[in-house]
């Protein structure tokens, strides 16, 4: 395995930031970082509760393209790099993908982010097996199409 693009202090920085920002919207909305969920809310939303979920999907999205024009990583302008952003698959596969991640999220409640920052945050024995369901399914994901199917 090649490491082709090794960012351990970006990394590092963002790690800090995502649990910095997890635990300060537990503490000012009492709401946990489950981003399945909060995008859920605001496709199915309550009374009152679509801006602050409307204001963190805009964040997360915002967010990337403000990391990549600060970092200075290409001179394409405002939206630097996004034009060596291909995917590897077709658009039904990626729909089906997309389609499957939000079953998914709904059967075991809660999606990575939720269970795997949160829930392990607060000591969730569900958030444990759902965390371990995750990386087990991925692992074998990754051994089955790698070695079984050989893509």
């Amino acid at each position: 395995m090649e490491i082709v693009n090794f960012t351990p202090i970006a990394a590092t920085v963002g790690g800090a930031l995502i649990g910095l920002s997890a635990a300060l919207l537990l503490l000012v909305k009492g709401r946990i970082a489950g981003v399945s969920g909060i995008a859920g809310g605001i496709i199915y939303p309550e009374l009152g509760d679509i801006a602050w979920r409307t204001m963190f999907v805009l964040g997360l999205v915002l967010g990337g393209f403000a990391y990549q024009w600060l970092s200075g990583d290409s001179t394409d302008g405002l939206f630097m790099g996004i034009d060596h952003i291909q995917s590897v698959s077709t658009t039904p596969v990626l729909i089906i993908a997309g389609l499957l991640v939000g079953v998914g999220t709904t059967i075991g409640t809660g999606c990575t982010s939720g269970h795997g920052i949160c829930g392990l945050a607060r000591r969730s024995p569900r958030s444990l097996a759902a965390t371990l369901s995750f990386m087990a399914s991925g692992a074998l994901t990754v051994f089955i199409v790698r070695q079984l199917i050989g893509a």
